[in-house]
């Protein structure tokens, strides 16, 4: 070994962008009349070590962006680029490096969490002892000890919720793909869930987020995108947005052109 501690091969540098896509596409029911592009011609840059907020109304791409991140869905066209590697060519090394948390927290039911835990650990590859140890110590850190007996079908949503973060976490990830993460979490468990991918960024993670709760976004990212019918309107640093005097609420409402007249809207309410 030389110093590059790697057989005389220079050692290669982590990419500086998590993720990266190209005129991505989606269109579902291609070559039919019914044919609809829920993902249309996204081009966006994601910086490696970045809370990255992607928002955008009902419909407007925001799922179906995050499943083909996932290897869900396969694109229409476009390309997909994270921690410099290719989808879907490198689709197995690149989910070992990353940690999901998917809309609806597609459990086993019939597993304790402990054991769920567990089990995601050795998915990744974590081998038994240390995968069992890491579940339990998961358990305790989302405080879910005196629920660690139950199955996981007497979870209610926000416990669930918590768990498949636990399961995210467990083989370290450098990037984290989540959608709507604290919906039907309560605010002990939003507040801890927060705080722990907080400190997985200033450990160098990238989290790639999807939330209504706009609020949330505007405390915790440091940058945002907006997508509105599957095109971005808007992508910014949330330093550059806070400078211009706006709340993201209403920068969010102006860039989807949700903004109009209410009062009078009807008459009778």
């Amino acid at each position: 070994m030389d110093s590059f501690g790697n057989g005389g091969k220079p050692k290669t540098e982590p990419p500086d962008i998590a993720i990266q896509l190209r005129d991505l596409r989606k269109v579902y029911g291609e070559g039919t009349a019914d044919a609809r592009a829920a993902v249309d011609g996204l081009t966006l840059t994601v910086p490696r070590g970045c809370f990255f907020g992607f928002l955008g109304p009902n419909g407007a791409g925001k799922t179906t962006t995050i499943k083909m991140l996932m290897g869900l869905a396969e694109p229409t066209s476009g390309s997909i680029e994270m921690l410099g590697l290719h989808m879907p060519g490198d689709a197995v090394a690149i989910q070992r490096r990353i940690g999901l948390v998917p809309e609806d927290t597609l459990l086993f039911d019939y597993l304790t969490g402990v054991e769920y835990l567990e089990f995601a650990g050795r998915i990744y590859g974590i081998e038994r002892r240390v995968a069992r140890e890491r579940a339990r110590e998961l358990i305790s850190l989302f405080d879910l000890d005196a629920d660690s007996g139950r199955r996981l079908g007497e979870y209610s949503k926000g416990m669930r919720k918590r768990v498949a973060m636990g399961a995210a976490l467990i083989h370290r990830p450098e990037l984290f793909l989540m959608d709507e993460p604290f919906e039907g979490v309560d605010a002990v468990g939003a507040r801890l869930m927060k705080d722990i991918l907080i400190d997985q960024v200033r450990r160098g993670a990238t989290v790639f987020l999807t939330s209504h709760v706009l609020e949330v976004v505007e405390r915790l990212c440091d940058r945002v995108a907006i997508i509105h019918e599957g095109r971005l309107v808007l992508e910014s640093g949330m330093d550059e947005l806070r400078g211009g005097g706006e709340t993201l609420e209403s920068i969010f409402v102006r860039s989807v052109g949700g903004a109009r007249e209410s009062a009078g809207a009807l008459e009778w309410l």
